[in-house]
C-alpha cells in the first residue's frame, strides 16, 4: 500500500514531528489546556432582548434610522452588522433603504377629504380611518388589518409589504403593531414573538441548540459558521447543518450517510450483518447487547467483540483489510465494510464515555493517598484525547466511503490520483486507530495495582500516546482540507468549542443608562 504514496506527501502526513520519547509533559499540558476565550456565545431568552437591542442601536446611531427601519435592514442582512455597514459604505444610504423596501424620507400624509374610497374594498370610508405608508399608498384600516393578519398567518411577519400593486415597500412596524393590538390581540402577540426571535431565526451566525427536549438556549458564533459547538446543556452539534458533530466528514457527505443508513436499517439482512458477529469457530451469528468486550460462544470459543483488544487486534485488522479489497468493486458490500467500522468505533466511543467516570473515581482515590507518581491531569487529559480522537476516527469512515467511491467524485480525479489519496488517507486512519486502541488500553489499566516504577511508565505512555494521537488528528484534518479540498469544521486540540455566556449591553430604549448583562441574569 505504501508504494502508491508519493514520498514527499507521505513524509508530510505520516512522519512524526519529533521523537515521542522526547516529549515534555509541560508542552503537552499546555496544548491540552483550554483556550483563553470561546469563539461562540450562548444566548438565553433572558438576554436575547439585550443582545438584539445592541445591534439595533448600533445601526440606528450610525445610519440615523428609526428602530423599525434598522430592524428591517438587519433582518434583510441576516443580522450581520458588519456586512450591513459595508454595503452602506459602498452603495450609500438611499440604495441600502430602497433595496429592502424602505423610503429614504417619510412621505407627507395625503390630503384626504372627509371621505375616501379605499382601492381594496372599494368602499367610501372616513378619512380618519385611512392610513398611508411611507411609500404614499393609503388604504382603510380594515383592509390593512386583514392584510396584516393574512401575512402573519402565512409566516411573513418580519417584512410585511404594502398592498398596492407591485409595491415592494415595507409597512410601518409601529402601525402594524398598534392596529393589530386593537383588532387582533392574539396576532399582535404572535408578531411580537416573530420579531423577538428573528435575532435567532434570521441570523446566519445564531442557531437554536439542537437538544431534545429543547434547553431553550441558542448559540452565537463570532467567526466561521463551519464549526462545531457545545451548548452548556452538553449538546454538541455542527453549526453549519445543525446535525450531530460529525467532523472530519463534510456536511453534504454526512447528510448522504445518514439517509443511506436510514434506508438500509429496515433490511433484515443488513441488520444481521451489522449487529451480529459470527463465531470464529462455529460461524453462528451472535448478538451482544451489553457486558465487556470478551464473548464466550456456546460452542466453547472465546473471542473479542470489537476490534481493538490485544488478542484480536491484528486478526481484526487483517480481516478488515481483506474485506476492503474484496468489496472494492461492490458498492453495497463496500458500504457494509465502512458501516461496520463506523459502528464499531461508535460503540467503543459510547463505552469509553461511560468508562471515563469509573477511571476518574480511581484516580481520585489515588490522589487521596498523596500519590505523586500518578497525576490526575495526565490521565484526565488522556481521557479527553481518547474521547476526541475516537469521535474523529468514527466519522472518518463515512468520509472515506464517499471520498474514494465512484459516485460523488467519479470525474473529479483520475483513478491513479484516487488510489494515491485513498492509500494515504487509509495509512493515516490506520495509524490513528492503532494509537487510539493503545491509549484506550493504557487508560483501562487498574492504576492502583501497580508499583511506583510501573505507574511512572504508564504515565509516560499516556503522555506520548496523547501527543501522537493529537498530531495524527491534525494531519488527517490537513489532508482533507488540502488534498481533498473540502470545507470542514477546523480541528481543535482542546475539543469542540464550548459556548460561553454572552455579555450584552442592556439599555432603556428611550435613552436610559446602559449596563452589562450576562445570559441568565
Amino acid at each position: 500500500m505504501d508504494n502508491c504514496v508519493r514520498g514527499s506527501e507521505k513524509d508530510d502526513y505520516l512522519s512524526p514531528d519529533r521523537d515521542e520519547e522526547s516529549l515534555d509533559w509541560t508542552e503537552i499540558q499546555d496544548s491540552d489546556s483550554p483556550s483563553k476565550g470561546s469563539s461562540c456565545k450562548v444566548i438565553t431568552r433572558e438576554c436575547l432582548s439585550a443582545a438584539q437591542w445592541e445591534d439595533l442601536r448600533t445601526v440606528m446611531e450610525l445610519l440615523s434610522l428609526r428602530e423599525q427601519h434598522a430592524r428591517a435592514l438587519l433582518i434583510h442582512h441576516h443580522w450581520d452588522v458588519e456586512k450591513l455597514l459595508t454595503v452602506y459604505l459602498e452603495k450609500e444610504k438611499a440604495f441600502l433603504l430602497s433595496e429592502v423596501g424602505l423610503a429614504a424620507d417619510n412621505v407627507i400624509g395625503l390630503d384626504f377629504s372627509s371621505t375616501v374610497m379605499c382601492n381594496i374594498c372599494m368602499n367610501d370610508v372616513p378619512a380618519e380611518v385611512v392610513t398611508a405608508m411611507d411609500c404614499g399608498h393609503g388604504f382603510c384600516d380594515n383592509c390593512w388589518a386583514g392584510h396584516f393578519a393574512a401575512k402573519i398567518s402565512e409566516g411573513q411577519s418580519q417584512r410585511i409589504k404594502c398592498m398596492a400593486y407591485k409595491c415592494n415597500a415595507i409597512c410601518d412596524e409601529v402601525f402594524v403593531r398598534n392596529l393589530l393590538g386593537v383588532r387582533h390581540p392574539d396576532l399582535a402577540e404572535r408578531l411580537e414573538r416573530f420579531l423577538f426571535y428573528s435575532y435567532i431565526e434570521d441570523n446566519r451566525k445564531a442557531k437554536w441548540c439542537t437538544s431534545m427536549p429543547h434547553c431553550g438556549k441558542a448559540i452565537l458564533v463570532e467567526e466561521d459558521i463551519f464549526c462545531e459547538v457545545e451548548c452548556p446543556c452538553g449538546s454538541q452539534f455542527c453549526f453549519s447543518c445543525s446535525s450531530e458533530a460529525h467532523s472530519p466528514c463534510p456536511c453534504f457527505m454526512w447528510e448522504r450517510w445518514e439517509k443511506k443508513c436510514r434506508d438500509n436499517v429496515s433490511d433484515s439482512r443488513y441488520w444481521i450483518n451489522v449487529n451480529t458477529m459470527p463465531c470464529p469457530k462455529c460461524h453462528k451469528p451472535i448478538e451482544k447487547n451489553g457486558g465487556c468486550n470478551s464473548v464466550n460462544c456456546i460452542c466453547g470459543a472465546q473471542f473479542w467483540w470489537l476490534p481493538g483488544g490485544a488478542m484480536a487486534r491484528k486478526r481484526a485488522r487483517a480481516r478488515l483489510i481483506r474485506s476492503s479489497e474484496l468489496y472494492k468493486e461492490d458498492d453495497e458490500k463496500r458500504y457494509m465494510y465502512h458501516y461496520y467500522c463506523y459502528k464499531a468505533h461508535r460503540d467503543h466511543f459510547k463505552q469509553e464515555s461511560r468508562r471515563s467516570e469509573r477511571v476518574l473515581k480511581k484516580i481520585s482515590a489515588l490522589e487521596a493517598k498523596d500519590s505523586i507518581l500518578i497525576s490526575f491531569n495526565v490521565v484526565s487529559n488522556g481521557l479527553h484525547r481518547l474521547y476526541q480522537s475516537r469521535r474523529i476516527l468514527t466519522y472518518s469512515y463515512p468520509f472515506a466511503f464517499y471520498m474514494f467511491g465512484e459516485d460523488l467524485f467519479k470525474y473529479g480525479m483520475t483513478d491513479e490520483e484516487r488510489e494515491i489519496k485513498k492509500n494515504l488517507f487509509e495509512n493515516l486512519q490506520q495509524l490513528l486507530e492503532s494509537n487510539v486502541v493503545k491509549l484506550s488500553e493504557y487508560l483501562e489499566l487498574p492504576l492502583n495495582m501497580f508499583t511506583e516504577e510501573q505507574a511512572r511508565h504508564i504515565r509516560m505512555q499516556i503522555l506520548n500516546l496523547s501527543a501522537a494521537t493529537d498530531n495524527l488528528c491534525k494531519k488527517m484534518y490537513e489532508f482533507i482540507e488540502k488534498e481533498c479540498t473540502h470545507v470542514i469544521a477546523p480541528y481543535q486540540s482542546k475539543g469542540i468549542d464550548k459556548a460561553e455566556e454572552l455579555m450584552a449591553v442592556s439599555s432603556d430604549q428611550e435613552g436610559g443608562s446602559d449596563h452589562l448583562m450576562a445570559c441568565g441574569d
